[in-house]
């Protein structure tokens, strides 16, 4: 038993390999068919924001589990091995539940302590349940890891001087225009990145705001929300030439504009065109870039955006960091016990041979025993076993969260001392 993660993210791979790794909702339905029939995986949970997919899975033989994961993300990505592989980060066992835990902390994002993580780690939680294609230990594993996320947020003050990547997008823009006020604004998409930029867009002075989302009712409900107007989807062109500032966030799998839609919506324009795009995969085709009146920004450019809180999120980095160390150690003291859960059983069905035996002989040796010196021998016997296994049970469980690097030795020694593989042996 061994948990393995592969993955990569905003530090490891560049916004065009993220975007043919990423996977919407739908997509990790669709894969889990597959992953369900992988024989090397007990268990796979798959965490996919824009700035990370991550596969967490639980194998008897991870390095077998390694090999088909990464066939099953290249796959559907259509990136061949050798081109994938220097993106990847793999890790094993500790080293994957402590970079979870960092996750789903918000020590890991490229903005540091931002929030939207944790209810990303409890959908990737949620669709391993339904999809059936968790298991009992990666089930625990991310119950912990939001544990980790709420004692975070509630014990320290990471998340109270963080920007979200919708405040980042929302900042640029005020940076490159000195103000949102006279600017009309376009949103794409009206999920919840796009939300959070809608209000930080009105808290910052923004007054005209156009919301466009392939479900007209949503983009509706959200220019409720905030004072906007919502737009047919369908009809951008007709909108683009008012547009100071479009900032996009949907779930299209396919750039939404690209050079040549905008030359055909305003051939002759000369004011200056903002696009932020936060969307993986990207929403903006890169030749956009390529038009002189556009300045564009993907969602690396994020990660580049001067972090005013910088110092004040780092100061509580530390107590961040010392809640993951301490919410590891116990995980694992509790992973740890389950290695010794199989030897216990073992020698319990053991000695209950040797105690039935026991306690058959000395009825045996009585004659016409009466059922109240059946009951005597039978109390004696279990009493007996009983007191005689607790200790070494105790102490085996205590070795396991304690000195799990020599757990393999002690439970190997206590197999053999036993005979509790000459059963196995014999049943095969």
């Amino acid at each position: 038993m061994a948990i393995l993660l592969i993955g990569l993210n905003h530090k490891s791979a560049p916004v065009e390999v993220r975007e043919k790794v990423s996977l919407s909702r739908p997509q990790i339905e669709k894969l889990s068919k597959k992953i369900r029939q992988v024989q090397s995986f007990s268990g796979c949970t798959i965490l996919s924001t824009c700035n990370r997919t991550e596969y967490y899975v639980n194998a008897d033989s991870p390095f077998a589990a390694q090999e088909a994961l990464i066939d099953l993300i290249c796959g559907y990505s259509g990136i061949k091995p050798r081109e994938l592989a220097p993106y990847l980060y793999i890790k094993f066992n500790k080293h994957a539940v402590e970079h979870l835990f960092s996750v789903a902390a918000g020590l890991d994002s490229m903005i540091l302590g931002e929030s939207q993580i944790q209810g990303q780690v409890q959908d990737a939680y949620e669709y391993a349940l339904n999809y059936g294609i968790s298991d009992n230990i990666l089930n625990t594993l991310f119950m912990n890891a939001l544990t980790v996320g709420k004692r975070v947020r509630t014990e320290t003050q990471i998340d109270r001087h963080t920007l979200s990547i919708s405040i980042a997008a929302v900042e640029i823009a005020k940076d490159y225009y000195g103000g949102l006020t006279d600017k009309t604004i376009l949103v794409l998409g009206a999920g919840e990145t796009s939300e959070l930029t809608s209000r930080y867009l009105i808290s910052n002075g923004a007054q005209s705001i156009m919301v466009a989302n392939r479900t007209f009712e949503r983009a509706e409900w959200l220019a409720g929300e905030i004072g906007g107007r919502a737009v047919n989807f369908t009809e951008l062109a007709q909108y683009l030439p008012d547009a100071d500032l479009i900032i996009s966030s949907t779930a299209s799998p396919v750039p939404i504009i690209d050079k040549e839609v905008l030359l055909q919506a305003q051939s002759n324009r000369e004011k200056p065109l903002l696009m932020i795009d936060i969307a993986v995969p990207r929403d903006f085709h890169p030749n956009v870039a390529e038009l002189p009146y556009v300045k564009l920004f993907d969602i690396d450019d994020m990660s580049r955006k001067t972090d005013e809180n910088l110092v004040a999120r780092q100061q509580e980095t530390a107590k961040a960091q010392a809640i993951v160390n301490e919410e590891l150690e116990d995980f694992y003291f509790w992973l740890d016990s389950l290695w010794v859960v199989p030897t216990i059983v073992k020698m319990r069905e053991q000695i209950a041979k040797i105690k039935e035996s026991e306690i058959e002989r000395a009825i045996h040796r009585i004659d016409n025993p009466s059922d109240r010196e059946i009951r005597i021998i039978e109390q004696l016997a279990n009493s007996i076993v009983n007191r005689w296994l607790h200790q070494p049970i105790i102490n085996m469980k205590s070795l396991a969260g304690k000195r799990a690097d020599k757990i393999d030795c002690y439970i190997n020694a206590i197999n053999d001392l036993w005979g509790l593989n000459d059963d196995d042996k014999k049943s095969n």
